[in-house]
């Protein structure tokens, strides 16, 4: 089996079973940077891994330690719109499973459907709407990884929100709360999209995130999410909607979003009741 292949090379170079996963979306992947005694590992070195293509993912993980724990930070996610098949892309996800990872901490850039956000805020995900008609789990379950129906009502995990919210008190950063909508780009959405995806509940909308949560939930990994609001999606401006701005705004709220992963990882037990 291939994941159990890359989970050996992972441990024979030192990478071990972290206490958290960090997936880097884009613009915010200057995180890395704060670890300490780190190990990198190429995805190429890795059997049945897949390599990152979209701009601003590299395909390399890195295990190192901040706040007290060992983290394991995934520089690269895959999405849909790559071309991916859908085990390829969450193939990272049932690795940590494999490790023995029980926590998970996912980021994006995101579009602002919610008229009170502005580019720059950071959004907790409370909760998602999966709008691509696609689902990981679709095929033969392995009920090694979790049951054929996983209930979804807790896939994001109360108990990591709330760490989340107490690290922006503390660091006295403003925190957005909301509902991300998946769409599968890689074009962005229209107006109408945007206000059909307001009138459901969306609240911010992005390609990429809920393929990982839903097979995070599958796994038994607790996950918390973190939407950087990068730009005001299509309609709500008027103004062209660009990869540049996406990558500008990530780089801009880098300060705040480093400042609250760090108090949240102080805040993190390092171990689960």
């Amino acid at each position: 089996m291939q994941l159990r292949e890359a989970s050996n090379i992972i441990r024979t170079r030192g990478g071990g079973s972290p206490d958290i996963a960090l997936i880097l979306g884009s613009g915010l992947s200057s995180l890395a940077e704060e670890l300490e005694n780190t190990i990198s590992i190429s995805y190429r070195d890795l059997p049945g891994f897949p390599v990152a293509t979209a701009p601003g993912h590299v395909s390399q993980m890195v295990f190192g330690n901040l706040e007290g724990h060992r983290i394991m930070v995934l520089m690269g996610r895959f999405h849909y719109f790559e071309g991916y098949e859908m085990a390829q892309i969450v193939y990272p996800i049932r690795l940590l499973k494999v490790l023995g990872c029980p926590r998970l901490l996912l980021t994006n850039a995101a579009g602002g459907i919610n008229r009170s956000f502005s580019p720059g805020n950071l959004m907790l995900i409370t909760d998602h709407i999966n709008f691509t008609g696609q689902n990981p789990l679709i095929g033969k379950n392995d009920e090694e990884f979790g049951s054929r129906f996983p209930d979804m009502s807790y896939c994001w995990s109360g108990e990591l929100n709330q760490i989340i919210r107490n690290a922006a008190v503390n660091r006295g950063i403003s925190l957005r709360e909301g509902v991300y909508i998946w769409f599968t780009g890689p074009s962005f959405e229209t107006p109408a999209e945007i206000r059909m995806a307001s009138i459901i509940g969306g609240d911010a909308v992005g390609m990429s995130t809920i393929p990982e949560a839903i097979t995070a939930a599958h796994c038994g990994i607790q996950t918390v999410g973190i939407s950087c609001i990068s730009n005001m999606a299509a309609g709500i401006l008027d103004k062209p909607i660009t990869s540049e701005e996406v990558f500008e705004t990530g780089a801009s709220a880098s300060a705040d979003f480093k400042a609250l992963i760090r108090e949240f990882l102080r805040l993190l037990p390092t171990e689960i009741d």
